[in-house]
């Protein structure tokens, strides 16, 4: 029950498959989404800014130093960041430790392992809060960074994607077997065996002489069995074209996209893909996928690590996401540096190079005049 409550553990689907998270992930799409998402947002940089009085400014020391590089000293910020998003993707929740020093300062980050954690409801100050319990260790909601999928009412059970899902992801793995198991018999169905047997025993041994020829007819690739005078062989099952397996198929594919709020597209299922809807799918995952996780990541990180009234915060970098796009990315920097919004020198630096002597100074087009 305990596993299940925290989104592991076997779980019994209507297509009578016994589901968990291991044999989840062999269904393509769900092994697709997770990694296409989970590996998105651990490759956008990791950045710490401070409020001043003049805007933000970027933060280089202290946790700004260490947060988009090596979280701990044996973990980089990218697997730590695609491990936590793998958890909440596949359970539905992922908690990692703040480990602080003597004077309070931030110093790592911890993940934990959400299958052998238990989490309770607190009170703290008059609020109600949550408390986790890992083994023998007990840690306040302070202290720790605690994503999730979807919360129940109580605020702090979940609903995974994979166990609120059980069903439609049982049947793609039904179907997936059931294909697989027509493949084996050369793609012949279940099948009756009538004629005019005397006993038992020879009706049996009629029915494994079938069975025989028609595996050893599948091996050899031969379409044609003879039968013995009197004896009729009926299908009794349905053939994958009878089964429409591949609409199956499919339609488990667009199900699965509508659970992690995918465009079709991002899980390989071109079908319905052109050249300007699946840009604008694109827009759509940015906007709409990504945005909801990325918002929710920084909130509690930044609620986490300083607190709700500090000047210190944390940014997913999204301008990243256009590190491929040569030419997009080369006129949105022509543009921010002709209308006076970046100077040379900060595009140069997003780009890895060397800054400019008189790089620092904003510039704007000169030939619009008066008449």
């Amino acid at each position: 029950d305990f596993l299940h409550i925290m989104g592991w553990g076997d779980f019994s689907s209507a297509a009578g498959v016994a589901l968990n998270v291991d044999n989840a992930l062999g269904v393509p799409a769900v092994w697709s989404a997770v990694n296409f998402i989970s590996g998105t947002l651990a490759s956008l940089p990791l950045e710490v800014h401070r409020r001043t009085d003049t805007g933000y400014q970027r933060v280089r020391d202290g946790v700004g130093a260490w947060l988009d590089r090596a979280v701990n000293p044996t973990l980089s910020s990218f697997a730590w960041r695609k491990y936590i998003f793998e958890q909440v993707l596949t359970g539905g929740r992922s908690v990692t430790l703040i480990v602080r020093n003597g004077a309070g300062v931030v110093t790592d980050l911890v993940p934990l392992d959400t299958a052998n954690l238990h989490v309770y409801e607190t009170n703290e100050n008059g609020f109600a809060g949550r408390g986790y319990r890992a083994r023998t260790q007990v840690y306040s909601a302070s202290e720790v960074i605690d994503l999730t999928f979807m919360l129940k009412h109580n605020q702090i059970d979940i609903r995974g994607p994979i166990m609120h899902h059980k069903d439609i992801i049982g049947m793609a793995i039904g179907a997936t077997r059931y294909a697989s198991k027509a493949f084996q018999s050369g793609g012949i169905p279940p099948a009756v065996l009538q004629g005019p047997f005397q006993s038992g025993a020879a009706a049996q041994r009629a029915s494994e002489d079938v069975a025989q020829a028609t595996a050893r007819l599948a091996r050899e690739g031969r379409p044609v069995m003879a039968l013995p005078s009197g004896h009729e062989l009926k299908a009794v099952g349905f053939s994958p074209e009878d089964m429409q397996l591949i609409e199956l198929q499919k339609f488990c594919v667009e199900q699965i996209a509508r659970i992690y709020s995918l465009p079709p597209v991002f899980l390989q299922d071109l079908s319905t893909g052109t050249f300007s809807n699946v840009e604008q799918q694109d827009i759509h995952y940015v906007k709409h996928t990504l945005r909801r996780w990325i918002e929710q990541t920084e909130q509690e990180m930044n609620l986490k690590l300083f607190g709700r009234e500090s000047d210190y915060e944390v940014r997913f970098n999204v301008d990243s996401l256009l590190r491929g796009d040569l030419k997009t990315r080369m006129e949105a920097h022509a543009t921010a540096i002709q209308n006076g919004i970046k100077t040379p020198n900060e595009v140069r630096e997003k780009e890895g190079m060397e800054p400019l002597p008189a790089g620092d100074n904003l510039m704007i087009q000169g030939a619009t005049l008066p008449i």
